[in-house]
Order: structure tokens, then C-alpha cells, then sequence
């Protein structure tokens, strides 16, 4: 045995994943230095039906081993994922039953919304917000290309902030193409780990891109057929930036939802929903043709938006969104 081998044996190293491609992680090590890491065996992580054991944010412990290329390179065996203290999911594409691990660690989501070019849904934002709830990660949203409204969809946007504003989520106003309000956002992600997500095209790349302008993520035009953006981002990716603060890039997110939640838990994802729910007359209350909900009261008197029921009815439901009813997808 040589002694690099004999030495790997006994060298063990910590790091953060900033790269998955599927079968290869790129590896930022506590001292600095970054390695290409692969798995081996079989990860089974209780309680998650994932088709990725390993995402981007999670801190692994791995050991490197020589290769016998001629530039005698370094890679790493990832053998141990730390605990999660939160990670974000999307549907499989291809697998029903199980879900994809977008991220873990997240210390803040920003979902950019965009009324048209192309269109977010009110229940598109509802989904992403339930699953922020349920996965504990903190969500602001950003109204961007505000630049590009005219006075009717400035209104709409006010009326749509005013709206999440007063459910509790922070809510801002930008342009990424003019950089309006993005010094804001800059502040927001000062030491943190955050994540930009969204429909394709509404200008994830682009923001990062003029938060930092070094980065040049690859961006594209919307599909003027469609109306929907095109393939930018292939695989998820985080970034060290220059103040302070890293990001985490996502593809445009396809069939993102809430994966095995249980009926009677969801209005605890609401929170206008949750702070209510002691006042049914019903523990288990559903909020849907139970007597003496105190959620369809409020919904009466204007307390909950109808647009927020509408979202609700539609997750317990199971229905698909309705975006997908027409034709707008994601990918």
C-alpha cells in the first residue's frame, strides 16, 4: 500500500457541497480548497424518499483518494451527510412517489413573481409558500420588472404585496434589469445562504447577475410563443459572493409542491389559517363544509383573501395548478 493511500485512510475532511451533476459533487473544503467528490454505496437517508442522497448546502464529511490520471489529481468519497436543518424539495419528474432535493441549509428563499412575460399565479406562490412554511426556511417575495408595468399592473402589484404583506411575509418592489431596490435585497442576504426561485424567466439570472455582476450566471429570452422561459440553469449551484453572503442558483423549478403532507396539517402552513384554527368548533377542522369554521367566517368578512382559500382548496384537493391548465409549464 502506498503512502497516500495509508494516509487518506486516516484523513477525513469536512466540507460544503456547492455543485451536484448527479454522480459527481463539487466539494468546498474548510480550509478553502474545493475537490470533486462522488458517493459510495447506497445513501439512505429515514424519512425521505429522495432520488438524490446528497444536495447542494449539505455539509458532508469525505475522504480523498489519488487518481491515476496523468495530472494526479485529487478527488474525495463522500461518506457522512451532517443533519439538515431544513432543505427545500421539488416533485420527481420522472418518479411519482419520491421528491428531488433542490437544497439544504437554507437560511432564505426569494421567489421573484412576475404578472406576465411570463405570468406567476397567485397559486403557484401559495404552493411555494406552504412548502417554505413546512420546511422552515424563511421566504420573501420579489415583484420584479417592475420598470416594465404600466399604472394598471403597478396597482395589481400593490394590491398583491399589500395582500402578503399582511399574512406576514416580507414583500419588495425591483428591477433587476435597472437595479432598482436591489441594494435591498443585498442587505436582506448580508451572511447569509439564500436562493432565488421562480418560473424561467422571470429574471433569477439576471438579478444575480447584477447583485453580482462578476458571476455572469447564463441568462435568455422568454419564448414569445409560449410565453415561458427557456432551459438556463441545468443543475443547482451555490456561489461565494463578495459581501458576505452565498447563493444557491436553481433550475426553473417543474411540478414544485407539497410532497406527503397529511390534509389536516395544511392550514397550518397558512398562517392566517393557523392563528385562527383554535376558534372552529372542530379540532381536525378542514375549513372546507365543516359547521362553525372560524377560517370561512373570516373568508366572509374579507379577513382571508380569496385567492388564499382558492390555493388551499386546490393542495387539499390535489388539483394541479392552474397555469398548468394553460399550458404555461416550467422547467
Amino acid at each position: 500500500m502506498r503512502i497516500w493511500d495509508i494516509i487518506c485512510i486516516f484523513v477525513a475532511m469536512t466540507g460544503i457541497v456547492y455543485k451536484s451533476t448527479g454522480s459527481w459533487y463539487t466539494v468546498k473544503a474548510e480550509n478553502g480548497i474545493t475537490y470533486e467528490c462522488r458517493i459510495k454505496g447506497k445513501f439512505r437517508i429515514e424519512g425521505i424518499k429522495s432520488t438524490n442522497p446528497v444536495s447542494v448546502g449539505d455539509k458532508v464529511d469525505f475522504k480523498l483518494e489519488k487518481t491515476n490520471d496523468e495530472n494526479d489529481s485529487e478527488r474525495g468519497v463522500i461518506n457522512t451527510i451532517h443533519d439538515r436543518k431544513n432543505y427545500i424539495i421539488r416533485k420527481s419528474v420522472n418518479l411519482s412517489k419520491q421528491t428531488h432535493i433542490i437544497a439544504a441549509n437554507i437560511d432564505q428563499v426569494f421567489l421573484l413573481v412576475t404578472l406576465n412575460n411570463p405570468p406567476t399565479f397567485t397559486t403557484f406562490i401559495d404552493r411555494f409558500l406552504v412548502t417554505a412554511e413546512a420546511y422552515g426556511i424563511k421566504a420573501v417575495l420579489l415583484f420584479n420588472k417592475i420598470d416594465t408595468y404600466n399604472e394598471e399592473e403597478l396597482l395589481e402589484i400593490k394590491y398583491l404585496a399589500a395582500l402578503y404583506r399582511k399574512i406576514g411575509y416580507e414583500c419588495v418592489g425591483i428591477s433587476a434589469k435597472t437595479g432598482k431596490n436591489v441594494d435591498k435585497v443585498k442587505a436582506m442576504m448580508q451572511g447569509k445562504v439564500s436562493m432565488f426561485s421562480g418560473h424561467s424567466g422571470v429574471g433569477k439570472s439576471t438579478l444575480v447577475n447584477t447583485i453580482e455582476p462578476d458571476l455572469m450566471l447564463k441568462t435568455t429570452a422568454i419564448s414569445e410563443q409560449h410565453q415561458q422561459g427557456q432551459h438556463t440553469t441545468t443543475f443547482a449551484e451555490m456561489f461565494d459572493l463578495s459581501f458576505d453572503a452565498k447563493i444557491i442558483d436553481t433550475p426553473g423549478i417543474k411540478g414544485f409542491g407539497v410532497v406527503d403532507m397529511e390534509k389536516e396539517e395544511l392550514g397550518d402552513y397558512f398562517p392566517e389559517f393557523f392563528q385562527l384554527k383554535s376558534k372552529c368548533k372542530f379540532n381536525n377542522c378542514l375549513h372546507i363544509n365543516e359547521p362553525k369554521c372560524a377560517i370561512k367566517d373570516a373568508l366572509d368578512v374579507g379577513e382571508i383573501a380569496w385567492s388564499r382559500y382558492k390555493s388551499y382548496l386546490q393542495i387539499i384537493e390535489g388539483e394541479e395548478e392552474h397555469y398548468r391548465k394553460n399550458n404555461y409549464t416550467e422547467e
